[in-house]
This record gives C-alpha cells, structure tokens and sequence, in this order.
C-alpha cells in the first residue's frame, strides 16, 4: 500500500450483477462511501429504468453522482471525470474509503488514469449544427454513413444508435484529423499504474445467467411502471435528441410513444440492447491489467474484496 497515494476501491462490472450491493457492503465494513460510475443515474427522474438503488438500499452509506443532473444537461466522461475527483477529495479529507461503482468503462478510467479530453477543450460549432441538420432531416443512417467515410475506426467501435456519439466523433475527427475512439482507447492505457492505490475489482457471473437475469430484470421494469415514468419525463422535455434520452429503456419507449414501434417491440429490443451493452461492458474491462475478477456464483463478492485490502 502506497502512503503517498490515496486508496480507492473500484467496484465495476457488466450490468445485472450485484454491484451496487457489494458496494454498499463494502462500505459498511470499510467505512466508506460510493461514487456513481453509472452515465443514467445521475439524473433525477430516471430511476425505474436506470436501476437506481433506492435509499433503503444504501443502508445509509452516502451515494455521490446520483440524482445530481436534469435530462436536458449533457453528461459526459469529462463530467464524470472532474465530479468524481470532487466527491473523491471530499471523501478522502473526512478520513473515508471511495468505492467507485458502476458499469461505465471509459468513465472510470478517465478518472483513474487521468485521460485527457482535447475534445473538451474545443469545438466546431459550425459544423455540429450541419450535422445535426442533417439527422433531423435525413435521419441517423445519413450520420453513419458520412463516419464510415471519414472515420472507419470510430464506426468499427462506437455505438452508431447514438446520435450523439456519432456526431461527436465526426467533430473530433473535424478538429483533430484523427479518431476520437483512438484518442480515447490510447489515453485510457497509456499509463502503467493508477493515480490512486488501487483496488480493481471486475464482477461477472455465467454470460447465460447474467442474460436471463437481465430479461427478468427488464420486466420488472416495466411491471415497476417504467413505460409511465418515460412518459412523465417526455413531458418534462426528454427526446431521443438528448444525451439522457439516449440511454437503454428510454429511448426505446420514446419510440413507443411517438407511435414507432409497438410496446412488446421494444420491451425485446431493451432485453436485446441490454444483453450487447453488458458483453461490450465486459469486452471494455478486459483491458484493466490490473482488475480482480470475482465469479458472483461462487464466491462471496465482500469476503474476495477483504483478501486484498
């Protein structure tokens, strides 16, 4: 253990396997607190689709990054990046443990490796509104098309459902002549160790369970009520234009609502959507050289995580 560094445990992982309950355990024995890694649950309102643990759930440990944005804010890995050290400071200055927990890659190393953000730093405003000019006229096939063009690495390895990431990519390839996913994909493993001292923790169970588990999670969902609760925020302004409205369950319910696609189509197209996010989750987190795996089937996940600390 590094005195000159502060700890910090991460508690990462694909979705529908057991983390924010292992962070709360963790905390309660460690005396710690929990910082979101979570890109949905940072916003107020988005909570049945978003799995956000609930206040009985936290046993009172203090949650940070969770209901801190309205849905029409864009939130980011830079966001992320400089929220996190805020709440990691604070956490440390009271004498407690972080525990970062969530499922976002990219967003949890940018914050343990320092990732740069050039593509925070500048914009072409012109061009964005020329593309944004052409989804809303063209739709997002144009979009994509104009990637695979200009930036084949960043089609390759984005998500080109999402609006704005693609869009965001042909900016960057606009400013920098180079791909954004490159960028992103060498900064993210260009350091050999952390800045913090740090414990990496990966959680998984059977790709087939983890599957069934996030059907049967899905349609607790929308047993909980979620298609009412994207119906309350469409009326409060969410739109599949926004970054919040991008996000799994929402955006294909939007479709719902403006007479798309039918329900049942898109409750499969939530269970389809989920199942590729948490195989690109576990893909993403296979890169950290340095992350404990702990098989949730096997092993209790609090008792792996007291081996190392």
């Amino acid at each position: 253990m590094s005195p000159e560094k502060n700890k910090l445990i991460v508690i990462a992982g694909p979705t529908a396997t057991g983390k924010s309950a292992a962070a709360v355990s963790l905390c309660e024995f460690a005396d710690g607190e929990v910082i979101s890694a979570d890109s949905v649950q940072v916003y107020r309102g988005m909570d049945i689709g978003s799995a956000k643990i609930t206040a009985s759930e936290m046993k009172g440990i203090p949650h940070h990054l969770i209901d801190v944005m309205d849905i029409d804010e864009e939130y980011n890995a830079y966001k992320f990046q400089n929220m996190a050290r805020e709440a990691l400071s604070g956490i440390c200055a009271k004498g407690k443990l972080p525990v970062v927990c969530g499922g976002t890659g990219f967003y949890i190393q940018s914050l343990i490796y320092d990732v740069r953000f050039e593509n925070s730093l500048n914009e072409d405003t012109e061009y964005r509104t020329q593309l944004e000019k052409i989804f809303r006229e063209q739709g997002l096939e144009a979009l994509t098309e104009i990637l695979y063009v200009t930036d084949r690495y960043s089609y390759d390895g984005i998500d080109l459902k999402n609006p704005k990431k693609v869009i965001r990519a042909l900016e960057f390839y606009r400013l920098y002549g180079y791909s954004l996913r490159q960028h992103n994909e060498r900064e993210a493993t260009k350091r050999n160790s952390s800045l913090y001292d740090l414990g990496f923790f990966v959680l998984y169970c059977d790709r087939a369970k983890m599957y069934e588990r996030i059907d049967r999670r899905v349609d607790k969902m929308m047993e909980a009520g979620l298609l009412n609760e994207v119906k309350k925020l469409k009326k409060l302004g969410l739109s599949r234009e926004s970054t919040a409205g991008q996000a799994i369950g929402y955006k294909e319910l939007l479709s719902v609502l403006d007479g798309e696609i039918s329900l049942d189509e898109a409750v499969d197209r939530i269970k389809l959507n989920t199942r590729h996010f948490a195989k690109r989750q576990l893909t993403w987190f296979k890169r950290e050289k340095n992350a404990i795996w702990i098989n949730t089937d096997e092993v209790n996940v609090l008792d792996e995580i007291r081996k190392y600390l």
